[in-house]
């Protein structure tokens, strides 16, 4: 299969196989249309579905080498754009690298509940390298990362992956923090063991030095 651009969909090159999940053998929707549209219009698609920043459209920006090597070695799509702000008065202007993780699930959800998070942890932290690879400061993780997004049923057996602040997903991440000397925000399902075992959807900051600088809780009362 070729698009109208002459180039060919991901996973279709080299005769390689089109990634699991991918949509027509593109990554992304973003992937499908850059290939398949001319640059005008691909440029009109995403203003629609982007929006403009400051009056102008996104402009994508190159990431170092490392980066997309690491994507291409471990399956994940990485893309990178500028985001503008208004000029202010009071303060100077700086840069301010935040990097965005949508990850899924890395083996079946019939799998040991421990095996389920080992395996997302895992694949999360290749992605996290790519982040600190790109000079990434603030680093910012999907709603329960380490877990499949159960929030849609009331299957109480979810809850087994809720843990404390200070637990398995914190202590791993807080290395990485040091590490890449980013910030991380870590969203996780909380067991809060001082009240009761209450289950939160709680999102825990974790500062450059691997301190946790502070928490934000929401409560699940589906899975309670």
């Amino acid at each position: 299969m070729e698009s109208s651009n002459g180039k060919p969909p991901q996973g279709k090159e080299e005769g390689k196989t089109a990634p699991e999940g991918s949509i027509g053998g593109y990554e992304s929707l973003h992937r499908l249309l850059e290939s398949n549209l001319s640059p005008e219009l691909f440029k009109e698609a995403s203003r629609l579905l982007l929006g403009l920043n400051c009056a102008r459209p996104l402009e994508a920006i190159s990431l170092p080498g490392a980066t997309p090597a690491l994507a291409e070695a471990h399956d994940f799509d990485v893309q990178a754009f500028r985001f503008n702000a208004d000029k202010e008065q009071m303060r100077q202007p700086r840069i301010v690298r935040v990097g965005l993780v949508q990850n899924s699930i890395a083996v079946p959800t019939t799998c040991h509940f421990a095996d389920q998070k080992k395996a997302i942890m895992e694949k999360v932290k290749l992605i996290v390298d790519a982040a600190g690879a790109s000079g990434v400061n603030v680093l910012c993780l999907q709603e329960a990362w380490t877990m499949p997004f159960a929030f849609c049923t009331r299957e109480k057996r979810w809850c087994e992956f809720a843990e404390p602040v200070d637990g398995e997903s914190t202590q791993f991440l807080q290395d990485l923090a040091q590490k890449y000397n980013m910030v991380i925000v870590s969203p996780i399902l909380e067991r809060d063991i001082n009240h009761g075992e209450i289950i939160w959807n709680t999102v825990v900051v974790i500062g450059n030095n691997g301190n946790i600088i502070g928490i934000h809780r929401k409560l699940m009362a589906k899975l309670l």
